[in-house]
């Protein structure tokens, strides 16, 4: 008997976190248009197609593979109510093993900044890695001047751990990055060793 399995989500007081679906091109789009100034100062490069159509269904059926295959966790923050793509936050390299980590990462539409909604989104995620995903370690890393992006992992549990050189190509430039985890509390400093 085959049987469909259930696509992960997550939900908040105010959000729903899922996979993105064809259906959001159209919300997803323009909130990435009308965003585009504040957005790209902190994203690599877009493509000249980046809100094409044809490049959101891309976007969405890797969201479905990567999610399908175990490593990556790619949800839009959906809100409640009028059921508005607000953000995107991605819970993505998901390493099994001694390892039991991910990186996640994370853009809110300019109108949404501001509002709690990434903190939330953030804890959410951070919550469905360690209480059913079984990891150990969420890592983050972001922009030093990212005032706003480092206070909110802050907010969220996460600490500073260093600084990465050339870390990632932003806005078509090696840029290095804070580095930032949050670690599952009951795992914190443990070790098996007698």
């Amino acid at each position: 008997m085959l049987t469909r399995r259930r696509k992960p989500k997550v939900e908040t007081d105010r959000l729903t976190l899922r996979l993105p679906q064809h259906s959001d091109y159209r919300d997803w789009a323009s909130l990435r248009e009308e965003s585009r100034e504040f957005l790209t100062q902190w994203e690599p490069l877009w493509s000249q197609d980046h809100l094409s159509r044809k490049a959101f269904a891309n976007r969405v059926y890797w969201s479905a593979r990567a999610e399908a295959a175990g490593t990556a966790l790619p949800f839009f923050l959906i809100r409640h109510g009028d059921e508005r793509v607000v953000g995107a936050i991605t819970l993505d390299n998901i390493r099994r093993g001694p390892a039991q980590s991910g990186t996640i990462g994370y853009w809110v539409g300019e109108r949404y900044a501001r509002q709690g909604y990434m903190r939330e989104a953030i804890n959410g995620v951070v919550d469905y890695a360690f209480a059913i995903l079984d990891l150990s370690r969420i890592e983050a890393a972001c922009l030093p001047e990212n005032a706003a992006s480092r206070g909110v992992l802050e907010k969220s549990g996460f600490k500073y751990e260093g600084v990465a050189q050339a870390y990632l190509q932003i806005n078509g430039r090696w840029r290095n990055h804070v580095l930032y985890s949050n670690l599952r509390p009951d795992r914190r400093g443990r070790t098996d060793v007698g």
